[in-house]
């Protein structure tokens, strides 16, 4: 089995904490105003009812291609994967992608994406296919949760955008436990803030 260098976390959340906006889910994208925390993403604003036409550019781009170069495996929680549709059905990274979720029976079979059962199979499996990168939790909250309550987190991106949102959910909402961090990187754009933290262990 091949050495992962880390597991990495990496969310986009609003200055008031919230990673979606109020009534997020299927055909609702990241909920009311939530496309604005990925403006980033596509270098300015756009919205759910045409798709986004630009592209990262500069510090943002920079991120981004620095997350993709060193990531061999990605794992979704079930709700991001409803929320974002299935991507269409197509694995949007071309890497192995693992998606949580009580319902394995429900897998798509074209092959684009595997469903699992449990945080520990997930990682598990995202290492033996991760040919030595990095594993990359994208989230939901809840994901990320679990993996930094189960001490399973190496690192930890938090992308802030320049909006309050006001509703949503929340990244930390519920979460009871303390966690010491240090702080590895900050790189700002126009549109985000991108902070990198190493969690001690």
């Amino acid at each position: 089995m091949s050495t992962v260098t880390a597991v990495v976390a990496q969310i986009t959340q609003s200055l008031d904490g919230y990673v979606t906006g109020p009534d997020d889910g299927p055909g609702k994208g990241l909920g009311e105003g939530g496309e604005r925390l990925h403006y980033w993403v596509f270098n300015g604003p756009w919205s759910y009812g045409e798709a986004p036409s630009g592209e990262a550019s500069g510090v943002d781009k920079e991120i981004l291609d620095e997350g993709v170069g060193r990531t061999g495996a990605m794992i979704g929680g079930r709700s991001t994967y409803e929320a974002a549709e299935a991507w269409g059905g197509e694995n949007p990274w071309g890497l192995a992608f693992f998606i949580l979720t009580h319902r394995t029976e429900d897998e798509p079979s074209n092959g684009a994406f595997t469903f699992v059962s449990g945080l520990e199979s997930a990682l598990e499996q995202a290492r033996a296919a991760a040919g030595g990168k990095d594993v990359g939790i994208m989230g939901g909250a809840d994901t990320i949760r679990q993996a930094l309550a189960g001490g399973y987190l190496d690192e930890l991106v938090v992308t802030i955008a320049p909006v309050v949102l006001g509703g949503g959910k929340r990244l930390f909402e519920d979460f009871d436990r303390s966690v010491d961090l240090q702080q590895v990187e900050a790189r700002q754009s126009d549109w985000a803030t991108h902070l990198r933290y190493r969690v001690k262990k």
